[in-house]
């Protein structure tokens, strides 16, 4: 789903959607703030529904190795380091740094934050890296923040309590683990 996807669909649904206008919208303070609560709600999200990445790089025994080196190497913000193999390593200060012992393939599997939306983003371009599922949730996210302060029609609280709502039933996970027997099993 793309950015300009995404507003479309917030605006539809607090309707605040005009496609003849420039901004899809005729109000200027919705229109100020879309992008940063789109990214504010984003973020919170990837920390729910998590974004998995692997990168895999050359080390030498002695090295250290932080989140700097890690995000240098995969392209993306590193939010949490879930697990290094490949080498012997010892991993020190909550998985932020990571001393090799030997030399060699370091394999690092991490969570990351989406590519951050600023004011100059292009809405047309930017492809959310977000699974399907959360991206069904966001607009609600977003519509509860942008009219939060509305409390003529308390719009804002609804969006709130169904976006709460809809958090809580996500599955974090992206596969179930599974058993599986070969040769069958006796009892």
């Amino acid at each position: 789903m793309t950015l300009e996807e995404m507003i479309k669909k917030v605006l539809r649904l607090i309707e605040e959607f005009n496609p003849n206008h420039k901004d899809l919208t005729d109000d200027p303070d919705i229109a100020t703030k879309m992008k940063d609560v789109i990214n504010q709600v984003m973020y919170e999200l990837a920390r729910l529904k998590k974004i998995p990445r692997y990168v895999e790089f050359e080390v030498t025994e002695g090295e250290t190795i932080d989140f700097a080196r890690i995000e240098n190497e995969c392209g993306s913000e590193v939010y949490q380091v879930c697990k290094v193999s490949g080498v012997k390593h010892e991993c020190k200060a909550e998985n932020t740094i990571i001393k090799v012992i030997e030399s060699g393939t370091i394999e690092i599997e991490m969570c990351i934050y989406p590519e951050r939306i600023t004011s100059t983003t292009n809405a047309k371009i930017y492809e959310f890296e977000l699974s399907s599922d959360v991206l069904e949730i966001m607009p609600y996210g977003v519509a509860a923040d942008l009219l939060k302060s509305d409390i003529s029609a308390e719009y804002g609280k609804i969006y709130s309590q169904r976006y709460e709502m809809m958090i809580q039933r996500v599955d974090s996970r992206y596969n179930m683990p599974s058993i599986s027997y070969e040769g069958g099993v006796n009892f």
